[in-house]
């Protein structure tokens, strides 16, 4: 059975790569935070209504390993499972090549929720992140 609860597809566009040709490591959190808010909207959550009602899900800590490198016209896919660890939700985060399916970069995301500007927890993502939990 497969962990993931969520993916998505992309391609590498030119400007993302640096001379070396292939994508430049500061460009794969913009893809894993562009899958993060891909799968809260899924889930029925509004990244920018959220912030508007004063709640603010944040990146704590990021920890990242490549693996193989993507190439201007890769295209890729996405995937993130979740868990719960006290008031983190902690996203697992990989990216394959779609071509191949090889591993390109796995991630771990912690993130924590600033509530009216105060580190809290809130029901709002244990309601609606209960059903992917396991």
């Amino acid at each position: 059975m497969e962990k993931y609860i969520y993916q998505l597809t992309m391609k590498v566009r030119d400007y993302e790569c640096d001379l070396q040709g292939i994508v430049n490591n500061a460009n794969y959190q913009h893809y894993i935070e562009h899958t993060r808010h891909e799968f809260l909207e899924s889930a029925g959550l509004s990244f920018a209504k959220l912030h508007d009602e004063g709640v603010d899900p944040v990146v704590a800590r990021i920890s990242m390993a490549f693996k193989t490198p993507l190439r201007s016209g890769d295209e890729f896919i996405s995937k993130l499972y979740l868990k719960k660890e006290g008031i983190k939700y902690v996203f697992y985060q990989d990216i394959f090549r779609l071509s191949d399916m090889k591993p390109v970069m796995k991630a771990t995301v912690e993130t924590v929720c600033v509530v009216n500007g105060k580190l809290s927890s809130t029901s709002i993502f244990d309601d609606v992140f209960s059903p992917y939990l396991k």
